[in-house]
């Protein structure tokens, strides 16, 4: 009796345990939990974890939103099995290097077609795609926002050319990146089409541009965008992109038929300008007039960078009136821009958080003037500025020292080349330099220094007593590890 109550109450219990089994790996929360950690993954490591088991392989691919192929022709072996494993990709690049044949047409149609959800399309270098394969994805890609297409040689020359675009991708395209293709203008329709666009970019694309703009600016006013490097455009152009009133960023480099007439009239009707780059290429077609322009009419301008352009004292003193917002200035290659345009950056710019000098003549008084100056200035890159010795940059950063200051001569890099290759015992790092060689080269150096102001000397007096080997190295040192950790 007492072994039948026994057996009876021992069978409960084990019906007990099997309600409390732990869930199965195909349940909702362990899937989720799966996303979540590949999610957090790198692209390396995410490879690694697919080979686990197959429930991690299926959630790489589902959870895959960017991908880059190579786009050799071969590609189009396996475009069904990449784009069945990754069903959910969002964001394409394609591109093929200089030497290999790429995809054709009928590729990208079959890609068009697999990944009918692709937000951004890049395709770099693919030779063998023509107008027809291009707009096979602007039909079949209704939520493209941003095209990019680089080095397209497929398109044919001339009237006998096909338009692209606009397709349905029109109502959703937001950028648009247009670079080296020797008949860009065949994407007009496309960016004509564009009702949405916010960011065009056309870089080294042949062909007048002018007559096009036109047209475009009439048509896509909600522009905010404009990249424009290395094409045939003129005043009329610009005076075309002036009525995209809505206009922050404009990016101006190596077009030479702009002048200051040009600008005027973007400065003068897109007032909410917020950066402006000018590549003038010395052309001195660009300079105080048109950036007086700017001054007076884009109060909201944070970042203005001025390369080959001639702007002087006057024109930068009506930009920092006006500018209160300007954050971000770069001065390159300027034969103007000396210490006393320096100086007056130093008293007007008082918003001003970084500054780039490269190439232009000014000396350690342009130094000297920064440390007074530029209340909120944070950093201060100096490059190839003969005038301005390591001894400058450190007594500005001794004067302030929160400011980064980067300082490269330009004949910094040829010095320690030489001096590390020859038997004088540098060591590899080139920080250290025997006692001996290092005195006869810091006198060279020394009789070779320009002379300075008395005053200047004397606030230099306690820093000219280093061993000048030592603080040129250090500099340089500094620089490079900065630049790297950019």
């Amino acid at each position: 009796m007492g072994q039948t109550t026994s057996t009876t109450a021992a069978v409960p219990r084990r019906r007990d345990r099997s309600k409390h089994r732990p869930t199965t790996v195909t349940s909702p929360l362990r899937a989720k939990a799966d996303d979540s950690l590949l999610e957090s993954l790198g692209s390396g490591d995410r490879k690694q974890c697919s080979l686990v088991c197959r429930r991690w392989l299926l959630v790489d691919g589902q959870s895959r939103h960017r991908l880059s192929l190579n786009a050799h022709s071969d590609l189009a072996l396996v475009i069904p099995s990449i784009f069945s494993r990754f069903d959910a990709v969002t964001k394409l690049a394609l591109k093929c290097d200089r030497r290999s044949a790429s995809i054709d047409d009928d590729a990208l149609i079959l890609i068009s077609l697999r990944c009918r959800n692709l937000t951004r399309l890049k395709l770099r270098s693919c030779r063998e795609l023509t107008d027809f394969g291009i707009n096979a994805v602007l039909d079949n890609c209704s939520l493209l926002e941003e095209l990019s297409v680089k080095r397209l040689r497929g398109l044919t020359d001339g009237a006998a050319a096909e338009p692209i675009g606009p397709g349905v991708a029109s109502s959703s395209l937001k950028t648009i990146c247009l670079k080296e293709i020797l008949n860009g203008q065949c994407f007009g329709p496309l960016i004509i089409g564009s009702k949405n666009l916010r960011t065009l970019k056309l870089f080294r694309c042949s062909g007048d541009w002018d007559k096009l703009l036109e047209v475009i600016a009439n048509r896509v006013t909600g522009m905010v965008e404009i990249h424009l490097e290395r094409l045939q455009i003129s005043d009329i152009g610009l005076s075309a992109i002036s009525n995209c009133l809505s206009l922050e960023i404009l990016h101006l480099v190596k077009t030479p038929e702009c002048t200051n007439l040009g600008l005027k009239s973007v400065a003068e009707n897109c007032k909410l300008l917020r950066k402006l780059h000018i590549d003038g290429w010395k052309t001195n077609r660009i300079g105080d007039d048109g950036l007086t322009a700017v001054a007076k009419n884009c109060p909201n301008l944070q970042e203005l960078v001025l390369i080959g352009v001639n702007p002087t004292k006057s024109s930068i003193e009506i930009l920092g009136i006006n500018c209160q917002n300007l954050e971000r200035l770069a001065l390159c290659g300027s034969d103007t821009v000396g210490d006393a345009e320096i100086s007056c950056i130093a008293v007007k710019c008082v918003a001003l958080k970084k500054l780039c000098i490269k190439n232009c003549p000014v000396s350690d008084h342009g130094m000297e003037a920064l440390a007074g100056g530029c209340p909120n200035l944070v950093k201060v890159k100096v490059k190839k500025c003969r005038g301005v010795t390591c001894e400058g940059a450190d007594w500005l950063r001794a004067s302030r020292g929160s400011l980064v200051v980067n300082l490269d001569t330009g004949e910094l890099e040829h010095q320690e080349a030489s001096v590390t290759a020859s038997d004088s015992g540098v060591q590899d790092n080139g920080l250290e330099m025997p006692p001996v060689a290092a005195q006869r080269w810091a006198a060279n150096a020394a009789s070779t220094r320009t002379g300075r102001s008395k005053s200047f000397k004397a606030r230099l007096g306690l820093i000219a007593g280093k061993n000048l080997v030592a603080c040129t190295f250090r500099s340089w040192s500094s620089f490079s590890g900065r630049s790297r950790n950019r």
